[in-house]
């Protein structure tokens, strides 16, 4: 059974049925994320190497996207990405700090993964 996945954004949070299984490919999906961005903000005479951006979609209970461009910003840390959650009656668009989403899912895994 699914069991509830808290992201806190912003200017409030959502919360919505998320799997263990479906936590561990995000939080594996984050990190690949930030070892992007840490190659995109270094490299030769100051440019990154240009990187891929994250394209995370999961359909379960509802379905979660989640978007971010490495080569937009200067550190991990000002990192934000565009969640996507939505169902057949729903949907909901926001940004949400990188490191923000990260803790919220290694907070999950923590307790239920």
């Amino acid at each position: 059974m699914p069991t509830p996945l808290t992201l806190n954004l912003g200017e409030g949070s959502v919360v919505f049925s998320f799997s263990p299984a479906a936590a561990r490919e995000l939080d594996a999906a984050l990190g690949e994320l930030l070892t992007r961005l840490k190659m995109a903000a270094t490299g030769p005479a100051g440019r990154g190497t240009p990187q891929v951006s994250l394209e995370y979609r999961h359909q379960g209970d509802v379905f979660l996207e989640v978007f971010c461009n490495p080569n937009l910003w200067a550190s991990p840390f000002a990192a934000r990405v565009l969640l996507t959650v939505r169902d057949d009656r729903l949907r909901l668009t926001t940004e949400a700090d990188l490191t923000r989403v990260m803790e919220d899912v290694s907070l999950y895994l923590e307790n239920y993964g």
